[in-house]
């Protein structure tokens, strides 16, 4: 069994530091680097690029919101060309630094609220869909299953990444609880990896209900702001493969067709 294990990075800007880029680098496989707009700026992108090359994890953008003060977790309405504008420009910026440190990208993670609106949002998920493809239709979208990004990333002839969240919970309908809620974010270890695991292996995970939901992924998300990241992405990926899980981009040769 193989299993990808990304995390989003890059998202520091200016004086701020956000997250433990360094310290998770050797626990994923996967970079997300954000790339200007809800998080990173063009030094943090170039550092975090060159942080993930040295380490062998494969570079993904991770395009949001123009929502600084917000982190891309606020919601934002605009017209599907103006979205797709937006996203091509975020991966533009990000491929042009990846390939200065030669480097290429490998995926397309949408961020915050913006991957969750294209969840259920159809033209929302087009416009993504055509802002990848039309940058490279080689790269893999990651999308939560079951999403109406998923729909639009297989309608454009994308490879689709579905991706599981070790440490957020679901609601009975698949979707990720809103921040918003107590409870939305899982900070105890034990139990991150025990959903992991569980997605890794047998394909599913419990919502908030109790209710087992069906969860078959190529990816696995960790958050790099998320207190003690770095404690918990290690552990992450000692659990997995502990369990028998090896941990590889979903780019890489090995890791191409259904889990084995």
């Amino acid at each position: 069994m193989r299993i990808d294990l990304n995390c989003d990075l890059g998202e520091s800007f200016g004086a701020y530091t956000i997250g433990a880029d360094e310290a998770v680098m050797s626990s994923i496989s996967s970079a997300n680097v954000a790339c200007g707009y809800h998080g990173g700026d063009p030094a943090v992108m170039r550092r975090t690029v060159r942080l993930a090359c040295a380490a062998g994890v494969a570079v993904g953008a991770h395009p949001g919101f123009p929502d600084l003060a917000g982190f891309g977790r606020r919601e934002m309405h605009m017209a599907p060309q103006d979205a797709e504008d937006m996203i091509l420009y975020q991966i533009g910026a990000l491929a042009a630094i990846a390939r200065s440190e030669g480097a290429r990208l490998r995926h397309v993670k949408p961020h915050g609220a913006l991957y969750n609106m294209a969840v259920r949002d159809r033209g929302l998920a087009d416009a993504i869909a055509r802002a990848v493809v039309s940058f490279d239709p080689s790269l893999i979208l990651f999308a939560l299953p079951g999403s109406a990004l998923i729909r639009a990333g297989e309608a454009c002839g994308l490879r689709i990444a579905p991706e599981g969240f070790a440490d957020r919970t679901y609601e009975p309908d698949g979707s990720l609880t809103p921040r918003s809620r107590a409870g939305a974010v899982i900070h105890d270890p034990r139990t991150v990896v025990k959903r992991a695991v569980r997605m890794a292996v047998e394909g599913t995970v419990l919502a908030t209900d109790g209710s087992e939901l069906a969860m078959r992924v190529d990816t696995i998300c960790t958050h790099g702001d998320t207190p003690g990241a770095q404690e918990l992405t290690r552990a992450l990926r000692t659990g997995l493969e502990r369990a028998g899980v090896a941990i590889v981009p979903v780019a890489s040769p090995s890791a191409s067709g259904p889990p084995a």
